[in-house]
């Protein structure tokens, strides 16, 4: 839980020790941690701050004025920038809410001897990160570059089970897809998983860009030790790519599969139309002949001229039904 004493958009700010104990301290406090060269470091977490949060850690952590710029607006592209020796990065996050995925952003700073994470619209918390790195002192100790590899690795898993979920939601459309009766919903929830996935990737794929750089940056901020962890990070990274573009494949080919099917289901209704039309063409057009009002008609004075006419449209209705039976029409 926050600090009651904490503006309610700071969500976390504690200060840790080498050794990887927390100590909580309020935003006033910051500088006097910095102040002392004991090797700590200092992680906040914000959600939606407001101007004056973001300036007053401006001006505590000496943040430059294009990287708070970026962090006033929720609407990034997935980036990583460096301003001296801190970095700025910008990910897109994602979360399931009432069965819909709905997407966020977080902005980190990253410098020597802090961390600040600060998240806008969907977005989970934090907190698992914090107490993972909180149960590795050891790992901890490594300063703000193991907060950052927990805070990353805990956005990319929360990308799996999403995938999961799109993966588990394709297996039950299938049966939808090659179901007799054409369904206009069944088109509509491949558009809109389509579209998810879609969205999905563009928070995903910019991620392993960011990921690769952190993995192979030299000296500064991470060490080669975090740097192990940040490949690991990146190898799922990887893989939840892989997977949704595999997803949005198969969701293309889902839908052209189901159109093609109902192409084809539509000409079987037109050829059975077709048949059944020239089925009641032949009687309608013998019998139209003779039901025209002439007195001079051969066969009109025949004694069997009615049975005759009535077998002559029996058998060309019958060679009519065969021959479109054997052609499939019927």
């Amino acid at each position: 839980m926050s600090d009651p004493t904490l503006p309610h958009c700071v969500i976390n700010c504690a200060a840790y020790d080498r050794d990887g104990g927390r100590r909580d301290i309020t935003l006033d406090q910051i500088s006097d941690v910095l102040a002392v060269d004991d090797g700590s470091f200092v992680w906040v977490g914000l959600y939606e701050p407001d101007e004056t949060i973001l300036d007053k850690l401006q001006e505590e952590f000496c943040l430059h004025d294009l990287a708070v710029e970026d962090a006033h607006n929720a609407h990034q592209r997935p980036k990583i920038e460096a301003y001296g020796n801190s970095l700025f990065i910008a990910i897109h996050t994602a979360q399931k809410i009432d069965n819909r995925i709905r997407f966020g952003e977080t902005h980190l700073f990253v410098g020597p001897r802090y961390l600040v994470t600060v998240r806008h619209g969907a977005s989970i918390s934090y907190k698992s990160a914090r107490m993972r790195m909180e149960r590795e002192p050891d790992l901890l100790g490594h300063g703000p570059g193991a907060a950052l590899y927990a805070v990353l690795d805990s956005v990319v898993d929360n990308f799996m089970p999403i995938v999961e979920g799109f993966t588990q939601e394709l297996n039950e459309l299938e049966k939808d897809i090659f179901a007799e009766d054409f369904r206009n919903e069944t088109v509509r929830e491949l558009y809109d998983l389509k579209r998810e996935l879609t969205r999905l990737r563009m928070a995903v794929s910019p991620l392993q860009d960011i990921l690769g750089q952190l993995a192979r940056s030299r000296g500064g901020l991470i060490d080669e030790e975090i740097q192990l962890y940040f490949r690991d990070v990146l190898d799922h990274a990887v893989r939840i790519n892989e997977t949704t573009d595999t997803l949005r494949e198969m969701l293309t080919a889902a839908v052209s599969v189901n159109l093609s099917l109902v192409t084809v289901r539509q000409g079987e209704i037109v050829k059975r139309l077709g048949a059944w039309a020239a089925l009641l063409a032949a009687p309608t057009l013998i019998a139209s002949w003779y039901g025209m009002n002439f007195t001079h008609m051969p066969e009109l004075g025949g004694q069997f001229s009615y049975g005759i006419l009535i077998s002559v449209v029996v058998v060309t209705c019958l060679v009519l039904y065969i021959g479109f039976k054997r052609a499939k029409w019927l």
